[in-house]
């Protein structure tokens, strides 16, 4: 019983980590407001990006990232540091390396959560798109560079960031199940990845509609209303 309530404690870390609202922390303090009440109301690096500039974006971009990736290394120290605990000895039929997998893949989904419904801000946030790029890069550099490749080719061409974070997240399924992964990081990736396309619902409307705006067009409020 123990091994599994400090397992849990484990996976609230990680949703704490990813729940550091960074958007949010630098709109009070450089501006005094709440991003939420501003742009697309996300505390996304994108929103930032419209409502506060560049460099704070860039900063949030970075927490964000971190965040993911700093979950999937705790995860990693975590659980085989637990096993080691006199005091807290898993049950005899678990085998550490067989749970370690797993774990990392709910501490992944975990994190992705905290970003997206964080709880200091009333379980609202981010669409989770940079968190889930740390993810990746912690859980396996090819796919978290070809994500990250995709999307910077994308926004090249498109100049649209929901379109580049979508495709990016599609990137990311199709290169774990074309390499060879553990089970529980290919079913993080859909999962993370899926989740993501989900959180830009929105967006996909404007983009069947053709009234989802490009990065840099006039109307500085209204693109911030469809990016995030």
């Amino acid at each position: 019983m123990v091994f599994w309530i400090a397992s849990a404690a484990g996976l609230a870390t990680a949703y704490l980590l990813g729940s550091i609202p960074a958007g949010y922390l630098a709109g009070k303090l450089l501006k005094g407001i709440d991003i939420r009440e501003h742009g697309s109301r996300s505390t996304g690096a994108t929103n930032v990006l419209r409502t506060l500039g560049k460099w704070p974006a860039l900063a949030v971009l970075l927490v964000d990232v971190l965040k993911g990736a700093g979950a999937i290394a705790f995860a990693r120290w975590f659980y085989p540091w637990l096993g080691t605990l006199p005091s807290v000895t898993p049950p005899t039929a678990i085998d550490l390396q067989t749970l370690l997998p797993w774990a990392v893949c709910l501490a992944g989904l975990a994190v992705l959560l905290g970003h997206s419904r964080s709880i200091w801000l009333n379980f609202t946030g981010g669409k989770s798109a940079a968190t889930g790029l740390g993810v990746l890069l912690a859980l396996s550099w090819p796919v978290g560079f070809g994500a990250a490749a995709a999307f910077g080719v994308v926004l090249a061409i498109s100049r649209i960031v929901s379109l580049s974070s979508m495709l990016a997240a599609l990137t990311a399924i199709a290169l774990v199940c074309a390499l060879e992964q553990p089970l529980p990081y290919r079913l993080l990736v859909i999962a993370g990845g899926l989740y993501v396309i989900a959180r830009h619902r929105a967006n996909i409307q404007r983009l069947l509609a053709g009234t989802e705006p490009r990065l840099g067009s006039a109307g500085r409020e209204s693109q911030a209303a469809s990016q995030g």
